[in-house]
């Protein structure tokens, strides 16, 4: 067996030819493979090569400080069209991500698809099979009936076609061959067979690789050490070194964007949850409590970014931490999920899949609950989560979150129910609006249809939207007020607080009071 060229990060951008599609296995800071990012811009600005790329990011492209993944290549020339399953994002008081600013100014084209489906593009061109055949993505955005996962006026090519096969309705993705997979691990041995130890997620390297690999491409791996020819157990090997070309070394790697080692996120240790505290109490924690009361003990349940990534916490508070066992999407399944720079994370996990399984996992609707946010609701029940035009650089795209809520049997999307310069009070168990938001979230028609409500009801999906001040959910008839909570108005507040009209309950009940105070609620599952 050969051994494999071990090359510095310039020698590895160099090895990048102008063109070329490149598919990067990352999650926003999460096991990105940052040094040859890095480099490759750098190659770039100093020489002008390689032009015209075409990458391929099936989660995330990068984190949303430009500090991690795509904002490295965000250089007008350099990119030709991006494919991802989300962008960068931040709130408004931060710069836009170069990106964004490229994406939004038309200077590269951009599509935004489910981050399972690319995954399984992925498979489907390593297999030299023709593409996906799936129902993930009908009538949303991602539906060619609609915008096609296009993101601007300058992307006009057809990756995504309406289908009928066998006597139904499909989507069907035609699959991309990469030239080029970049990968990143924790070891390499001589032979370039890479494990993942130190990393908090496998991601899809695997599948990034094999694409690449079977259709004559380069793989590159970033790792943190190199060891000696079978000095890896077979069963940590991640990625085979048959299908690694060239390893680049970076000792200092980060776990995740801004996050140094901890063998706890990786699974190599356990971490005592007396380690973690309460979350403060606050309004969040009031829709996150609220959320959590919709959980059945035993539940595999996902979870999703946004407030719902709280609910774990609250269970935890509440001596419950054991009673859901969560499944998220870059793999990780049981323990404690993580929030900030780690999200996608977890402590303490019962296992780590890789992501492509797991979400054939979710596609096939094998979970029982999902947890996840909301920014905009229209009158038909579709959910945006996606893209805001007027303040595109603070969403991330779909990511996960089309392949999850197509068969899903029960959602909850948490959120506020409106926003810009809310202001809120919480006291003796009761809600005060002390200032009203600008922005209303439950309008005519939403901007992007992340999530249809047609197929919902259609589906029989039980939807519940959870909001601070009351809870709404998807009925055939509509949008139904079903709990209003405790010191708010259900004219004033809610119904004219919306610009669709919405439904009340004759069963109409006060949100649990438990919920508005500090102390922990006592919660039962």
């Amino acid at each position: 067996m050969s051994r494999v060229r071990v090359i510095s990060a310039q020698d590895a951008a160099a090895l990048i030819p102008g063109g070329a599609i490149v598919c990067v296995s990352s999650s926003s800071g999460l096991n990105t493979p940052d040094a040859i990012l890095q480099a490759i811009g750098e190659r770039f600005a100093k020489t002008g090569e390689p032009r015209n790329l075409t990458t391929i990011h099936p989660i995330a492209s990068g984190d949303m400080y430009g500090i991690a993944g795509i904002d490295h290549l965000a250089q007008p020339g350099l990119l030709k069209r991006v494919v991802a399953g989300s962008y960068p994002s931040g709130p408004t008081s931060m710069p836009s991500p170069k990106i964004w600013q490229m994406i939004d100014g038309d200077e590269i084209e951009a599509y935004n698809f489910p981050s399972g489906t690319l995954f399984h593009m992925l498979r489907e061109a390593a297999a030299k099979r023709p593409g996906v055949l799936t129902k993930v993505g009908l009538d949303t955005f991602i539906d060619p009936r609609r915008q096609g996962g296009r993101m601007n006026n300058i992307t006009l090519a057809d990756i995504v076609r309406v289908v009928e096969f066998d006597g139904d309705e499909w989507l069907y993705f035609k699959a991309i061959q990469p030239d080029v997979a970049i990968i990143r691990g924790t070891t390499s041995d001589e032979y370039g067979n890479i494990s993942m130890e130190h990393e908090g997620a496998f991601l899809g390297a695997y599948d990034a690789a094999l694409a690449a690999h079977n259709n004559r491409g380069t793989v590159i791996a970033q790792v943190k050490r190199l060891t000696t020819a079978g000095a890896l157990h077979p069963q940590l090997v991640r990625v085979p070194g048959i299908l690694v070309d060239y390893v680049i070394v970076v000792p200092d790697q980060w776990q995740a964007t801004q996050t140094p080692y901890d063998p706890a996120i990786s699974g190599e240790v356990r971490r005592p949850l007396t380690e973690f505290t309460p979350l403060p109490f606050n309004i969040e924690k009031v829709i996150a409590r609220r959320a959590a009361m919709t959980l059945r003990q035993g539940e595999a349940v996902n979870l999703g970014f946004g407030i719902s990534a709280l609910v774990p916490e609250i269970l935890l508070e509440e001596g419950l931490h054991d009673a859901v066992t969560w499944v998220i999407e870059q793999g990780a399944v049981g323990g404690l999920p993580l929030t900030g720079f780690p999200f996608g994370c977890a402590v303490n996990a019962q296992a780590i899949v890789p992501s492509p399984d797991q979400f054939t996992y979710f596609q096939g609707g094998g979970f029982d609950r999902s947890l996840l946010s909301f920014m905009q609701v229209d009158r038909h029940g579709n959910v945006n989560v996606s893209r805001l035009k007027s303040r595109p650089h603070v969403t991330a795209g779909a990511g996960g979150f089309v392949d999850i809520t197509a068969h899903a049997r029960h959602i909850a999307l948490s959120g506020n129910f409106t926003t810009g310069g809310l202001e809120l009070a919480v006291e003796d168990g009761e809600l005060h609006i002390l200032k009203e938001g600008k922005v209303r979230k439950f309008i005519p028609e939403v901007e992007h249809v992340t999530m249809s409500g047609c197929r919902a009801r259609e589906s029989n999906q039980e939807i519940l939207f959870i909001t601070e001040r009351c809870v709404i959910k998807l009925e055939p008839a509509g949008l139904t007020v079903m709990e209003i909570a405790p010191g708010a108005d259900l004219e004033r507040d809610v119904l004219a607080q919306a610009d669709i009209e919405l439904r009340v309950s004759p069963d109409l009940q006060t949100m649990d009071a438990r919920l508005f105070r500090p102390e922990p609620m006592g919660l039962k599952i």
